[in-house]
């Protein structure tokens, strides 16, 4: 099987790996990476538990392949606290408006919620379930989400 090389920033950090051409995303993070923030729910880009930050817009990280990051900036979960674990606004929002219920769909949302942010920092109520229609939640926490959301914007 041939291997690509690949180079790309991971939450800041230049990383060098060979991937073969079938490895996704999710896999290079979760099996080859060790970060298990970014989980796998259908494994068919359906539901949002893998979102990761990709140059800046929410992707599917179950379904995008491993080497099409080669030149590109990934943001996991893990990457987006700040110095000493301080939790990002987002994360804290999610934590102060009971946003995090079971808690699987709580990174993808989040990044998700990031992403958004970074390109409108003052979204409407249509505009943050806009943003964050790629992603669910089983235990049906949309109302809190939406609210920590709403909470943290401005603040990112």
């Amino acid at each position: 099987m041939n291997k690509q090389t690949i180079r790309f920033k991971l939450n800041g950090e230049t990383l060098e790996v060979d991937v073969e051409p079938h490895l996704t995303l999710l896999q290079l993070l979760r099996d080859r990476l060790g970060l298990m923030g970014t989980k796998e729910g259908c494994g068919m880009g359906e539901c949002g538990a893998c979102t990761v930050i990709l140059d800046g817009q929410a992707v599917n990280s179950c379904i995008f392949p491993a080497f099409e990051t080669d030149g590109k900036e990934v943001t996991t979960i893990e990457g987006i606290s700040g110095s000493r674990g301080v939790l990002h606004p987002i994360q804290k929002a999610f934590i102060d408006y009971g946003a995090v219920q079971c808690g699987f769909c709580t990174p993808g949302m989040v990044l998700s919620a990031k992403a958004l942010l970074d390109e409108n920092p003052k979204p409407s109520e249509d505009e943050i379930r806009n943003g964050i229609a790629g992603n669910l939640c089983r235990c049906t926490g949309y109302l809190q989400i939406i609210q920590a959301i709403k909470a943290a914007s401005g603040k990112v």
